[in-house]
């Protein structure tokens, strides 16, 4: 029997649970000080409050100032915190962790120096840790199409666990794969977690569809968006692939489960596409954003980071002004509250190419 410690009790991190404990392991589960009220839950009726469902039998719950418990004679960790919270995780762990752990990382999204040259976001998380002990870890990651609740309720899930090592890579899929619970392995570990970053960008602007619907009182019309939303999920494989080009990830990945499989599930809805939705019936997105208190907007952060870094790639000469305007047009959407005005004609490299 294998031990997992986790580091963050949100909805996916819990739902993980599920395919491990199916294995005849055993999680441990802490909470960060924002989870407090999900641990307590957990401890006194078993049930995670936002999921609204039974914690498995093979989970224990832990305070966060239980922590030190929790990892006492553990192996295997999890970073379940959510992209906002990824350096105060490292920062955590740098202080809990010990040589030959193996860490599995959650968190979506990326980070930019002041160059706007980007980092996937384990790498960052893994940055707040010495490197002296950093050299002694592992470091992977999950991506693909998966939504948390379908996975706590064990409906059929196909993802991919991606890092450098792939004996390590095979440890983990021998961990967690079950009947329901289907794992691929993939050393490209930046073009993975690329395409887990930008998919959540994109899927904000699969939302401008809907919007726009409302927006003509078409709320329940003969002929809907579909073509409007197929382009934009046209352009976005485009421009997934070309960060592939820009940060050293494989074309091969977009198109898999992590790139348009996992862009799909994550257009169909959920906070992303809900928000998307508010700023295409002519709202602002500032404006939009208040009407989502307290909802973590993990696309529209990503969308902050990558554009400003693309703002300096391009004053630098990195990047040329007329490549990814979806996704520069999504941070005019994001950053400036910008009207939603879809670049139309700069789509697949201007000509139908794809090129650009």
């Amino acid at each position: 029997m294998a031990t997992l410690v986790v580091l963050g009790s949100g909805i996916m991190a819990t739902a993980l649970a599920t395919p491990f404990t199916d294995n005849g392991n055993e999680v441990r589960l802490v909470g960060t000080h924002l989870d407090r009220d999900i641990i307590e839950s957990i401890k006194n009726t078993g049930v995670h409050p936002n999921l609204n469902l039974k914690v498995p039998d093979g989970v224990t719950a832990f305070q966060l100032e239980e922590a030190a418990e929790a990892f006492d004679g553990v192996e295997l960790v999890m970073s379940g915190v959510n992209s906002f919270g990824v350096d105060w995780a490292g920062e955590q762990l740098a202080g809990l962790l010990r040589p030959g752990m193996h860490v599995l990382a959650l968190a979506k999204g990326m980070q930019a120096d002041a160059d706007g040259n980007l980092t996937i976001l384990p790498r960052a998380l893994m940055n707040q840790v010495p490197k002296e002990l950093r050299d002694q870890l592992s470091i992977s990651a999950i991506a693909g199409p998966s939504i948390a609740g379908e996975v706590a309720i064990r409906r059929h899930t196909s993802v991919v666990f991606t890092g450098e090592n792939q004996e390590v890579l095979d440890m983990w899929r021998g961990l967690y794969e079950t009947d329901f619970y289907h794992v691929w392995t993939s050393t490209d570990f930046v073009g993975v977690e690329v395409c887990a970053a930008t998919k959540n960008c994109y899927a904000f602007g699969a939302g401008f569809m809907h919007g726009q619907l409302t927006a003509m009182a078409e709320t329940n019309p003969q002929y809907v968006n579909y073509n409007y939303g197929a382009a934009l999920f046209g352009q976005a494989s485009v421009e997934m692939t070309q960060f592939m080009d820009l940060l050293g990830g494989e074309p091969s990945t977009v198109l898999g489960l992590p790139g348009i499989g996992d862009c799909f599930v994550t257009s169909m809805g959920g906070r992303n596409v809900k928000v998307g939705t508010l700023v295409g019936t002519g709202m602002t997105f500032t404006q939009a954003k208040a009407q989502m208190p307290g909802v973590t907007l993990e696309g529209a952060a990503a969308i902050r980071v990558i554009g400003d870094a693309f703002e300096r790639l391009t004053e630098r000469g990195v990047l040329k002004q007329a490549q990814f305007p979806l996704l520069r047009h999504l941070h005019d959407v994001v950053a400036k509250d910008g009207a939603v005005d879809v670049p139309w004609k700069t789509f697949f490299g201007g000509n139908g190419s794809g090129q650009g």
